[in-house]
This record gives C-alpha cells, sequence and structure tokens, in this order.
C-alpha cells in the first residue's frame, strides 16, 4: 500500500472511533432521560425517621462508644488514628 493510502485508512478508522464514541455517549445520556420522576407527594415518603440509615442517632453514640471503650481506641468512625497514639 502507498503512503496516501495508509493515511486515508488511519483517517477513516480515526473518524469511525470519534463516531462510534459520540454515539455511545448520545445513547447512554438518552437513557438516563427516560427514568420516571419522583413526584413531591413521593418524596414525603423518603424524609420519614425510619427511612433514615441510623433512626436513633443518641444509640448510634452509645453503641460506638461501647465499641470504642471496648477496644480502647477512639476516632475509628471516620478519622485517621487509634488508641495508641500514632495518627
Amino acid at each position: 500500500m502507498s503512503q496516501k493510502n495508509l493515511k486515508l485508512l488511519r483517517a477513516a478508522r480515526a473518524w469511525l472511533a470519534i463516531s462510534f464514541t459520540s454515539l455511545m455517549g448520545s445513547v447512554l445520556l438518552t437513557g438516563c432521560q427516560s427514568l420516571p420522576r419522583v413526584a413531591a407527594w413521593e418524596k414525603a415518603y423518603l424524609a420519614e425517621p425510619a427511612m433514615a440509615l441510623e433512626p436513633d442517632p443518641l444509640d448510634r453514640r452509645f453503641t460506638e462508644h461501647v465499641y470504642f471503650s471496648r477496644e480502647a481506641s477512639s476516632g475509628g468512625a471516620g478519622i485517621g488514628g487509634g488508641g495508641c497514639g500514632c495518627n
């Protein structure tokens, strides 16, 4: 193959790759638009205390306190460091 044909082949491959990528991106974006909307009166169920991950914050703090007292460490719930003093 000549140099001119190789350049045309590379350009065609690049165009195909760009076209395929943009087509797949648009398909993914339009697929996300078809999700149903949540009505305002349906959102009230999500705000109920029973739907919370930790329904009772006082109980959660007590449980964490007992756990860290047993393990002789502190700050293990999201903060680095332990009871040994090394941070």
